[in-house]
């Protein structure tokens, strides 16, 4: 285990799988007591398994195994006062908050109906505004605010696809909009010099990638594709010789943003994407 964030305490939203368990692993690997929370629920729109009350309470026990305090709280980040409370709660037991990791987010494919869109923006963009609005009273100099974006959402084509419809156009939307708003959050919070970044991954291996309706939209060509037909395609969206990246990969970009190596970094979008935007800067089908 390292040591560099000793002391430090993260707030990290849907954290019982994928990239934000991963987060909260890597974050108490480096000294980082954390305060964990997850919808641990099944959304209709959503087509793939999301976290489980289980799953928060097994990565709870990974973190303790560490050395590190942790709180695990269901809380669903469409509900402010639901975040509310569990800070609230953190913060009782664990005294601060230093890093606020803005994680939770859905692909909401299931069904082509406008509730599929309304889910996107509520988790996507509105799940992040509450996650920042419940967490900034805690903050002090120093503090570090990291917004998960996606690389897809910064490219022209990748989720306006018919085939993604409403769930798609509002996760395109959603991450689109993260941009502006974390550079507006950052330039108000820096004579606080409280850190606002954003991280734009590429496809990365957790079921918000892994399932039959994104499988679908990579290999429209079959009626079932499979992980080995999808593969050349996955492979061919990158710049580099991959399918994909794992969550570890955004972790460790997490862990150098919450630390004090970046105490003077804010306002960026860091793309972690294999080289996809310099391959494809118009876009796949630019």
């Amino acid at each position: 285990m390292g040591h560099r964030l000793d002391g430090k305490v993260a707030f990290i939203t849907g954290a019982a799988r994928g990239q934000g368990r991963s987060h909260a692993v890597r974050l108490a690997e480096e000294g980082a007591d954390v305060i964990i929370t997850d919808l641990c629920g099944q959304m209709d729109s959503v087509a793939y398994a999301q976290g489980t009350i289980e799953e928060l309470n097994e990565l709870a026990d990974e973190v303790r195994s560490i050395g590190r305090r942790v709180v695990a709280l269901k809380a669903d980040v469409r509900r402010r006062e639901e975040l509310v409370d569990a800070l609230k709660a953190g913060v009782d037991e664990l005294g601060h908050i230093d890093t606020i990791v803005c994680n939770a987010g859905i692909l909401p494919l299931a069904h082509h109906d406008m509730s599929a869109f309304v889910d996107g923006i509520d988790v996507d963009l509105i799940g992040v505004m509450n996650t920042v609005a419940a967490g900034l009273p805690h903050l002090a100099s120093g503090a570090s605010i990291i917004i998960t974006g996606s690389t897809a959402g910064l490219m022209e084509g990748t989720v306006s696809n018919n085939a993604l419809g409403p769930g798609g156009a509002a996760y395109g939307f959603s991450k689109r909009m993260l941009v502006s708003y974390s550079e507006t959050l950052a330039a108000m919070l820096a004579p606080q010099s409280i850190r606002v970044n954003c991280l734009h991954p590429t496809n990365c291996n957790t079921n918000l990638l892994h399932n039959d309706e994104v499988y679908g939209v990579f290999r429209p060509d079959l009626d079932a594709p499979t992980t080995d037909d999808v593969m050349p395609a996955f492979v061919h969206f990158q710049g580099m010789p991959i399918p994909w990246v794992e969550p570890v990969d955004i972790s460790n970009v997490v862990v150098f943003l919450a630390s004090d190596e970046a105490r003077y970094i804010t306002g960026l979008q860091v793309r972690i994407d294999a080289g996809s935007m310099l391959k494809w800067p118009n876009g796949p089908q630019g």
